[in-house]
């Protein structure tokens, strides 16, 4: 079962994201966001669409720089991506259509130089681990959108990160596939401990896999409120219908409702992307 300890594994302090856009002016994505995150933790973010929840995502992983401010992974400062310690998983599964399954979910230990058996072993163990051990030797055409994603989960687990960075990795699938990912993330994370931080659209599924919540404001995305979901571990299908899971997913919905309604006003008269349809996540 997965423990959470009260020492931050990955922290953001006072960081702030602005651009200049192709008519000069500065927009300002982030605004002195500041965050810890446990290790063990599954942290979500949430907030409205351009509210800055995936570039923040990019900053905690060392893909892009931050204006100001500070990151840090156990206490040693981020400047650029970290393979070896932060593992990603986009919402676009990147497989390569040419390589069978086994083969895209060792990809990672191929290109770090592991030999061909202990990359075998590894990526045979965590395709086992999300459910896909019969289609070692399948092709991702061969394959729904739900499997390649968990192909896309077992290759970054592959690599042994100690944090996972979820960039609505669900975000393109059906109702139903993204309820069964969601189970089926919890289970790997009591399995495998990991320290997750997660980006979604989906109220429902930032209650059910989280342990606190994250909301961001419209753009200059700032933290607005974090809600903690004591649910106890390992979660139960049942948690989602439960009195308890409605409050939660209602008192988001709440703290939400304002903010996108601002940023839906400001799309619609171009205040907060400097009169060019520009636009970040």
């Amino acid at each position: 079962m997965a423990e959470t300890t009260t020492a931050p594994a990955l922290t953001a302090t006072e960081v702030t994201m602005a651009y200049r856009t192709r008519r000069g002016h500065t927009v300002v994505a982030l605004d002195r966001v500041s965050l810890d995150v446990r290790r063990g933790e599954f942290v979500s973010l949430i907030g409205p669409s351009g509210c800055g929840k995936s570039t923040l995502l990019y900053i905690l992983g060392g893909l892009r720089r931050q204006t100001s401010g500070e990151v840090a992974l156990d206490g040693q400062r981020i400047t650029g991506p970290t393979p070896r310690k932060v593992g990603f998983v986009f919402q676009d599964y990147t497989l390569f259509p040419w390589r069978t399954i086994i083969s895209n979910v060792e990809v990672g230990l191929e290109f770090r130089g592991v030999g061909r058996k202990e990359r075998r072993e590894h990526a045979a163990y965590n395709l086992d681990l999300v459910g896909l051990g019969a289609f070692a030797n399948a092709y991702p055409g061969e394959l729904s959108g739900g499997m390649q994603q968990r192909v896309a989960i077992a290759r970054a687990l592959s690599m042994d990160p100690e944090i996972l960075l979820m960039d609505e990795p669900f975000g393109a699938l059906d109702e139903q596939t993204r309820t069964v990912l969601g189970e089926e993330l919890a289970r790997i994370l009591e399995k495998t401990g990991k320290t997750i931080v997660f980006v979604t659209h989906s109220l429902s599924e930032a209650v059910f896999l989280s342990d606190r919540v994250v909301v961001m404001s419209a753009r200059p995305g700032r933290i607005k409120e974090i809600l903690t979901v004591a649910e106890p571990r390992p979660r139960q299908p049942a948690f989602s219908t439960s009195q308890s899971f409605t409050d939660l997913r209602n008192g988001l919905f709440d703290l939400l409702h304002e903010e996108v309604r601002a940023a839906t006003l400001a799309e619609m008269s171009g205040a907060g992307i400097g009169g060019d349809g520009g636009r970040r996540g």
